[in-house]
């Protein structure tokens, strides 16, 4: 049917209308889609531009290099060199047990230590790298590079680990570093340390001496890295790095040539020596033998290794000259005697009468002379080392002013050194008894106190700190950091509160010790002109002499099993009429000090103070034949291994 112009005017209208609607819808659709992208690539850009980094871009950590640590000369003594090793990323890996799986092609790990890095890689982030394997030779390191490609997730890498050049001879001060564990971060000294360098895996800290003490200075500060990975977390490109601050190096006071004597002086022995100047304090060495190697701790030491060090009965581990507590002995006389000049209740030429013990009530403390000293005053009970002199004058002083004495002196104290283990020892008082024994304060204890045994315990550390004190009248403080980076000057120390007289007095005492026909020490005496040595001799029981043992005789030392003979000691100070160097040796176990001791001591004391082995001139005459094979035989370093290291300040 023909359709009207009515019909036809209608549908166009219609058809119109449909086209403006539709029109506009398509045109609104596209003003929003419009804005909706310039809002996603103009204002949301950087946003998406990170999402877009993130899939293909990481930021790393970079372990700052370790600071060095020297001897007061520049000889370095905590070194820092190539480590090869490798490392994995969990998020990267994909499956984490192929990936192992063809490690294992390249580098042979131990079932166990492969379970251990399981462990690890599971325990951690994601995003953590973790270290496989490391001390990697090159040829494992080149063969892991090249096999890269198949091994999503792995890392090879050249880091940087501990070295200690002179091993055992720094042991005890330096310490070593291992890897952080969890009790450091949990209950250790590093329970409230934030630094995010403590969560890569198997960073090195330090675990003992120096390197614990020091940590926070020796660490230094973190590094960043970008690097861009592919899809396969295959490492494409390092895209920029931001270096970190290495850590500061520290200078010590000790001399490694002096600390190398030492070590070899004290030989096979359970034993400890301490050398300190008595100007400044510093400590020129500081020693304990028998000594192990540290860089075994830091490559992984093996368990047989590590049972030996324990189940060695002369401990080896301990740190004896700032960890061992001995009762002084005969050395804690000097203590006794300037309490009692200081008290006024003896003068110098006063004289008491030994018989070879001393009643009190219906026991007898006796003298180690059986048949007694007869007549002694102060120097002459010194040089003799009378013990009923000493006894007399400890009931009168009694045991608050000699304890008081004794920590003007420097024991009962702990010093404030960067070494682990530094202990306090024990300088008693009537209150500390009742405190710690729940008992009260008797006339016998301050008897065995005035000639260092009973409740008394010291360190050598302090032994030495007392000499010191002794032969310079100063305040003299132990240092053993010299400096951090820059060179750092000991204040000089203070006066000591004592009467110089009555200091000047135990001096002629412990001359006549070393230098008189009747003194304990005569046998290590020097004959050098301008370098004679004074000192104190001292033998710590470590058992109890019943009365039948005394009727019959006393057993020597050399008839009794090793751990239950005395322990020798021996503190003194060079030259004696203008000292610099104070040295004590404890020998654990030695028997008497004046043999066991006095003689390391001596040797020691004429190493230091002529530089290098001592001529033979300064022994006595019928010793020097001893003395040439000893010093033939003593396996000393080659000086060419003292190598001077450079600071990076």
């Amino acid at each position: 049917m023909k359709r009207t112009p009515k019909d036809t005017e209608a549908s166009a209208r219609v058809v119109s209308r449909r086209g403006l609607i539709l029109g506009g819808g398509m045109a609104a659709f596209s003003a929003v889609l419009t804005a909706r992208m310039r809002y996603m690539q103009v204002e949301q850009a950087d946003q998406f531009r990170l999402l877009a980094d993130e899939n293909r871009i990481n930021i790393r950590l970079v372990p700052p290099s370790r600071g060095l640590i020297f001897d007061r000369a520049g000889v370095i003594l905590a070194d820092n060199e190539q480590n090869y090793r490798v490392v994995l990323v969990r998020e990267d890996a994909g499956n984490v047990e192929d990936v192992l799986a063809r490690l294992q092609k390249i580098i042979k790990l131990p079932e166990e230590e492969l379970e251990k890095v399981k462990e690890e890689i599971d325990r951690r982030s994601p995003f953590v790298p973790v270290t496989v394997a490391d001390r990697l030779s090159w040829k494992a390191f080149s063969e892991i590079a090249v096999n890269a490609p198949a091994l999503p997730g792995v890392t090879p890498e050249v880091g940087q680990s501990r070295i200690y050049p002179l091993d055992e001879d720094f042991a005890h001060i330096v310490g070593y570093v291992g890897p952080v564990s969890d009790y450091d971060l949990t209950e250790g000294y590093l329970a409230d340390d934030d630094d995010p360098l403590l969560q890569i895996p198997k960073f090195q800290v330090g675990k003992t001496g120096v390197e614990a003490k020091r940590e926070h200075d020796l660490r230094g500060q973190a590094g960043t890295r970008r690097i861009e990975v592919n899809a396969q977390g295959r490492v494409m490109r390092e895209l920029d790095r931001v270096e970190g601050r290495s850590g500061q190096d520290i200078r010590l006071t000790v001399d490694s040539a002096l600390q190398n004597y030492l070590q070899v002086r004290l030989g096979d022995e359970s034993a400890s020596a301490v050398v300190m100047n008595v100007e400044t304090g510093d400590l020129l060495a500081i020693g304990s033998a028998p000594s192990f190697d540290p860089n075994k701790f830091v490559r992984g030491i093996s368990v047989a290794d590590y049972r030996a060090l324990l189940e060695d009965d002369h401990r080896p581990l301990a740190n004896k000259s700032v960890q061992g507590a001995y009762p002084p002995g005969s050395t804690f006389k000097m203590v006794t005697a300037l309490a009692a000049l200081e008290d006024g209740v003896i003068e110098p030429d006063e004289e008491v009468y030994c018989p070879g013990y001393k009643e009190l009530g219906r026991r007898r403390f006796h003298c180690w002379k059986r048949w007694g000293h007869g007549d002694l005053a102060l120097v002459n009970a010194l040089e003799q080392s009378c013990d009923v002199y000493f006894y007399d004058i400890a009931e009168r002083v009694g045991i608050e002013k000699i304890t008081a004495m004794a920590r003007k002196l420097g024991l009962g104290i702990r010093h404030d050194l960067p070494v682990s283990a530094v202990v306090g020892g024990l300088t008693p008082t009537k209150a500390w008894k009742r405190e710690n024994r729940d008992a009260d304060w008797l006339i016998g204890d301050t008897l065995n106190a005035g000639i260092g045994q009973g409740f008394v315990l010291t360190s050598p550390l302090q032994l030495a700190v007392m000499t010191a004190r002794i032969a310079s009248g100063r305040q003299v403080e132990p240092r053993l950091v010299r400096s951090i980076e820059a060179q750092d000057e000991a204040p000089a120390p203070p006066p000591l509160d004592i009467n110089p007289a009555h200091l000047q007095f135990i001096r002629e005492g412990m001359y006549s010790v070393v230098n008189s026909g009747s003194g304990t020490a005569r046998g290590s005496r020097v004959v050098a002109e301008g370098l004679r040595m004074a000192g104190k001799t001292g033998t710590s029981q470590v058992r109890n002499i019943t009365a039948a043992e005394r009727a019959r005789g006393v057993t020597r030392n050399e008839d009794l099993p090793w751990e239950r003979r005395d322990h020798a000691l021996f503190v003194s100070y060079a030259p004696a009429d203008a000292p610099k160097l104070a040295c004590s040796v404890v020998v654990e176990h030695g028997g008497g000090g004046s043999l066991a001791a006095a003689p390391i001591a001596r040797d020691i004391l004429l190493q230091a103070l002529y530089g290098g082995t001592p001529p033979l001139e300064a022994y006595p005459t019928s010793q020097r034949g001893t003395i040439r094979t000893r010093q033939k035989d003593l396996p000393l370093r080659d000086p060419s291994s003292f190598t001077e290291g450079r600071s990076r300040a």
